[in-house]
């Protein structure tokens, strides 16, 4: 059977395509603002606003993003080039060159930031800790000597308790002595203080013991017999 080569030139053809104008998916969605969340923003002077570096270029976030609702109030600092419009409740945020990779990067985060503050201020965020073992559990204590702050108290195996002060912005109740849940506005904080906890036990892949965050999974292993 008879076999034509195709030429380089076709070859090259398929393999590589035209440039176009790149746009950010997240950044293009609306967010709808229900109703008594309020959205503005506010200029920040120079001299407070902070900066950072990206390869030679200095990115200053001299504008901040407010997020007010029944829950909380949210600030989400941006640079000046990232445009946020409030069109009947729809929150559109916009950059003016979304072919500049900075721009472009910064238009999907603020996107994806202000969409977390929203669902804050009105619902609020909330993580779910787990603690699978023979006698793993955990409590909420009062903190000896410090009037109205509490602690979480893990029992995981231990000679010791491990303790960690519950932050003021964050609430965590425990229905079982083998779930945490915690909530708040911010929901890096949540995630921030959940995966705190889990660091003093992180699931083991043989029993599957640890502490899991949420609907955290593991493949478990089988040992090796010699």
């Amino acid at each position: 059977m008879l076999r034509i080569k195709p030429s380089s030139s076709s070859f090259l053809s398929r393999c590589f395509s035209t440039s176009f104008v790149a746009s950010s998916n997240i950044g293009k969605q609306p967010i709808k603002l229900g109703e008594g969340i309020e959205c503005f923003t506010e200029s920040i002077p120079f001299e407070f606003s902070k900066r950072f570096s990206k390869g030679s270029q200095v990115i200053t976030l001299d504008k901040q993003i407010v997020v007010k609702g029944p829950k909380g109030v949210m600030k989400t600092l941006v640079p000046d080039f990232v445009e946020v419009a409030n069109n009947d409740g729809l929150i559109t945020v916009s950059v003016p060159d979304a072919s500049e990779r900075i721009q472009r990067t910064m238009w999907g985060t603020t996107r994806a930031l202000l969409n977390n503050n929203v669902i804050g201020v009105t619902e609020g965020h909330l993580a779910i800790v787990k603690f699978v073992g023979t006698g793993y559990r955990a409590s909420i204590e009062d903190i000896p000597g410090k009037a109205g702050k509490k602690q979480v108290v893990l029992k995981i195996g231990y000679p010791y308790l491990p303790t960690l002060e519950i932050p003021e912005e964050l609430t965590v109740s425990s229905p079982n002595p083998t779930r945490l849940i915690i909530e708040g506005v911010n929901k890096q904080q949540v995630k921030q203080f959940a995966a705190k906890i889990r660091e003093h036990k992180k699931p083991e892949p043989y029993k599957g013991k640890g502490i899991y965050v949420d609907n955290e999974t593991i493949k478990l292993k089988e040992k090796k017999i010699k």
